[in-house]
């Protein structure tokens, strides 16, 4: 693929990425997309079969890499997990210029929309939520090995409480705003601090 069809490629995904967060995906019509993107028809259709196909590709493209940077890399090179899971989720609620609070989270967002409708989607999503539990569960893991977190916790079960807490904190943040985020983080403070 050529230097210019790739940037058209990744304009596209970008450009559906920020109708899908702000409309949600089914309501997100091709014709949008293209308004948006200000490419043709041709072009669309050049780079996706279909819709669905480009909805894979900007999970796949454009949220994976970015979802890495804000869940994954916080955590990969941890000494001290209460610290750094807590650091991380006050930074995705709190300091993330991306996300906007009355939107929620786009990949909470997709897999309460998509996932039980599509399983292409289901897949995709699994893959990238996988991605954020395995990190989390391996810095619990490692703080266990350092004397940092309690030998009897279950890491893979504590990754999905705090994933499910971030997920549910998300939704009603959309109607309370950011103020509700701020007493979820103060619980999951006493919650990490209990782990230790």
């Amino acid at each position: 693929m050529s230097a210019k069809a790739a940037a058209t490629r990744l304009n596209i995904l970008q450009k559906a990425f920020g109708l899908v967060y702000q409309n949600g995906y089914r309501t997100t019509s091709v014709d949008e997309i293209i308004a948006t993107t200000q490419v043709t028809k041709g072009a669309f259709f050049y780079h996706f079969k279909n819709k669905d196909e480009m909805g894979l590709a900007m999970i796949n493209e454009v949220m994976v890499p970015g979802m890495q940077g804000a869940l994954i890399g916080p955590l990969s090179d941890s000494d001290d997990p209460v610290t750094e899971i807590y650091a991380m989720m006050h930074s995705l609620l709190m300091e993330n210029p991306f996300f906007i609070v009355k939107y929620g989270c786009p990949a909470v967002n997709l897999v309460e929309e998509m996932a039980s409708h599509n399983e292409a989607f289901q897949s995709a999503l699994m893959k990238l939520n996988n991605q954020w539990h395995e990190a989390i569960a391996t810095c619990l893991e490692k703080g266990k090995t350092s004397g940092k977190i309690k030998k009897d916790t279950d890491s893979k079960q504590v990754a999905y409480f705090i994933m499910a807490g971030y997920g549910g904190i998300r939704n009603l943040g959309k109607i309370y705003g950011k103020e509700s985020y701020k007493g979820h983080l103060e619980q999951l403070k006493f919650y990490l601090e209990t782990l230790i």
